[in-house]
């Protein structure tokens, strides 16, 4: 049975990170025994059998690194799981240097036959892959994407306290939180997205009020109308912006071009909204409408709204 060291890191507001916690749910799925490193939250409890908290002044991803790679070894792990996150995919290849090992990254299922298999997409998501690592010691990192496995439940084994690395080469010195606390659509369960078939900026306040409608939604944007500055960057879902996997993705006006595709495909129910009968978007999508997204719009949130005011 593998043994498996996984990372949590923290939200600003100091608890555990929802995507770590998808991450130690995924480690558990697969009925291996399973080790959290936390950093951030103290000794809060997590849902696995150990876990570690690493205790310093200040984070420094090759000081979490080299913590990861000395509990791997006195553990006598075999793989280590850290989210899908800016931090993960920060600590990850550093960990897996330091392992000798492959890192594999945006897994999207796991599974264990007679040896870890992750599987991942490749080619901007035009591919597939189910890999493992063949080393001699097996040894293997991965980063687990968001909304892709079910998130850990409420623990029940605290953090037992442990010094952190103090020989660091660099140390995060602010986080610069964006304002207005919207939502983030790596970490939203339902993302309306638009694109330029929405026709002006003003427009997509029509996407705006749809989203407001669900209640737990996030605002997403195709690369054109970001790089046209209709909407801020870190909305863009795509290759050159964030990769998601929601449980609902709504695009409106979004023609389906790889790039695009290749940020939301892995998203589980998929519903499209263009004039266009052709547009490549119908192909990928669940459920598709063709029409005047202006004038589907506002009958599609009053009908959210209702069906949310009845739930």
């Amino acid at each position: 049975m593998s043994k498996i060291i996984v990372f949590v890191e923290a939200n600003a507001s100091g608890t555990a990170n929802r995507a770590s916690l998808e991450a130690l749910g995924a480690a558990k799925s697969v009925g291996s025994d399973v080790v959290a490193v936390s950093y951030g939250i103290g000794g809060a409890a997590l849902d696995a059998p150990k876990h570690i908290a690493l205790e310093g002044e200040s984070y420094s991803p090759d000081g979490t690194a080299a913590d990861l790679a000395a509990i791997f070894a006195e553990e006598g792990a075999t793989a280590v799981f850290l989210a899908s996150t800016g931090v993960g995919r920060d600590v990850a290849p550093r960990v897996a240097a330091l392992l000798d090992a492959p890192c594999f990254s945006d897994v999207t299922e796991l599974s264990d036959e007679g040896g870890l298999v992750f599987t991942r997409p490749t080619l901007a998501g035009k591919l597939i892959t189910r890999v493992r690592a063949s080393g001699a010691n097996g040894a293997a990192v991965a980063t687990l994407r968001r909304n892709c496995f079910g998130a850990a439940e409420d623990g029940t084994t605290a953090g037992a306290g442990r010094p952190a690395a103090a020989d660091l080469k660099a140390i995060l010195t602010e986080i610069a939180a964006k304002e207005g606390g919207k939502l983030d659509v790596s970490e939203a369960p339902i993302i309306v997205s638009g694109g330029r078939g929405l026709k002006e900026p003003a427009n997509f306040k029509l996407i705006e009020d749809l989203a407001a409608a669900f209640g737990n939604a996030a605002v997403g944007a195709s690369r054109a109308v970001v790089d046209a500055g209709w909407r801020p960057h870190g909305e863009q879902v795509g290759q050159t912006g964030k990769t998601v996997a929601p449980g609902l993705y709504i695009a409106v006006g979004i023609s389906g071009a790889i790039q695009h595709v290749a940020g939301m495909k892995t998203s589980k129910v998929i519903v499209a909204i263009n004039k266009d009968p052709d547009a490549p978007i119908f192909k990928l999508a669940d459920y598709g409408i063709v029409g005047d997204a202006l004038e589907i719009l506002p009958v599609l949130t009053e009908a959210v709204k209702g069906a949310m005011a009845g739930a």
